[in-house]
């Protein structure tokens, strides 16, 4: 019985994580890419938008995700969504990552945490800050039709993939 109370519990919290951002409007942001240019969330109105946050460019977990990010791009962009990846690193770091790894996506340099706060994915220890590895699937109209608060790297862009196919075919009913 203690088991089963255990589960019943954890299942709770995992649900409550997951619809604490669906349904809500995605925060907007006025935030510069690897270019310096400045983008804000009503540029993609009118279209999905795939928005990850990851703690650190050039690292392997995020070296990952970024990669296959890059991989899945054209299978992401033919459901009609545009990716864009957000961290904490500055403009510089962006343009030497994007560079690197030749990605071919827009990468958000939050480096005053104004967007990372908003979505609430700073997460603080001492002498540290930086962005949880987390993302939102957002809407034309700008709401949030799924978070991941739990992301795994070297599965997610495929997790987005399928994920993206399923909430559009609700989204036409």
């Amino acid at each position: 019985m203690k088991t089963i109370i255990t589960l019943l519990i954890t299942l709770s919290f995992n649900l409550h994580a997951e619809n604490k951002w669906q349904g809500k409007t995605a925060p907007n942001f006025d935030i510069p890419d690897q270019h310096g240019v400045f983008h804000t969330l009503t540029e993609y109105k009118g279209k999905w938008l795939v928005l990850y946050f990851y703690p650190k460019d050039d690292t392997p977990g995020c070296t990952t995700e970024a990669k296959n990010f890059t991989t899945d791009y054209k299978a992401i962009e033919n459901l009609g969504a545009v990716v864009v990846g957000a961290s904490l690193d500055d403009i510089e770091s962006h343009k030497k990552f994007a560079k690197k790894y030749q990605i071919p996506y827009t990468l958000l340099a939050d480096k005053d945490e104004i967007m990372a706060s908003a979505y609430d994915v700073v997460k603080n220890i001492p002498l540290m800050h930086y962005a949880k590895r987390q993302t939102f699937i957002i809407d034309p109209n700008g709401i949030i039709a799924k978070f991941y608060e739990d992301v795994t790297a070297s599965e997610h862009s495929q997790q987005v993939i399928n994920d993206l196919k399923r909430i559009q075919e609700d989204y036409k009913k």
